[in-house]
């Protein structure tokens, strides 16, 4: 992806913008650091992918007892 300066894209607009629209995005940047992304309106938005990690992992069944007598010692027993 395209990184331009401030400057140059003030300069450039309308040819940045014909590129934009044709669907190459790119990025506007400060002193070298990226500040926005130019993108046609039209341009498709990455879809969420959910439960893509599914069956991949096991959370135990004592899960929300996990470390409740360390806990325990650290908050109780100092006293």
């Amino acid at each position: 992806m395209e990184t331009v300066n401030i400057h140059e894209a003030k300069t450039q607009l309308s040819r940045l913008i014909e590129k934009a629209a044709a669907g190459e995005s790119f990025l506007i940047a400060k002193a070298g650091k990226p500040m926005v992304k130019v993108v046609a309106v039209d341009a498709p938005v990455a879809k969420r992918r959910l439960g893509f990690l599914q069956g991949q992992g096991r959370i135990p069944k004592d899960f929300d007892m996990m470390g409740h007598s360390e806990i325990e010692q650290m908050f109780y027993e100092a006293e």
